[in-house]
């Protein structure tokens, strides 16, 4: 095959597949745009114990977005977890997924759904930010910079 042949075989099957990439990142970025993050809060305790994210989540898309989980460069771990009570105590366990319907927002609060955050990778005090990356089932995902806060402060 000659160099000209070899370019346009290139063209035929490379811009092709290189087009449908940019459009598929550019549905997730659309996507994303339709979440939106409010009082995004890391409460944190000295030492190496962990933190509990706390944040109000908001699809103003047509679908129902999944929260599947988060990661952060602060941390080895990101969880997404639900605390609850039962039969007069308090419960934690992880979640697979949180569902946000379409229109409809979800708190992330003590005593509920949070983020579990553990072991920490750097320093981390209270009056700092922390950058998370929320991930969707759909692998579309999101940055949020998270303020660091007491627990007295919630």
């Amino acid at each position: 095959m000659n160099t000209t042949h070899a370019l346009r075989a290139v063209r035929r099957t490379l811009l092709p597949a290189l087009s449908l990439a940019a459009l598929c990142a550019a549905v997730a970025t659309a996507q994303a745009a339709d979440i939106d993050v409010s009082d995004a809060r890391l409460s944190i305790l000295p030492g190496d114990t962990p933190g509990a994210g706390y944040f109000t989540l908001h699809n103003a898309s047509d679908e129902t977005i999944s929260l599947v989980g988060a990661e952060s460069p602060a941390f080895e771990a990101v969880e997404v977890h639900e605390s609850m009570e039962h039969d007069g105590m308090m419960h934690m366990h992880e979640l697979e997924a949180v569902e946000v319907e379409p229109g409809a927002s979800i708190e992330f609060a003590p005593k509920g759904h949070h983020l579990m955050l553990m072991r920490r990778t750097q320093e981390v005090n209270v009056g700092d930010e922390v950058d998370v990356t929320l991930r969707f089932a759909d692998d579309t995902t999101l940055p949020v910079t998270f303020d660091v806060v007491s627990p007295t402060a919630l």
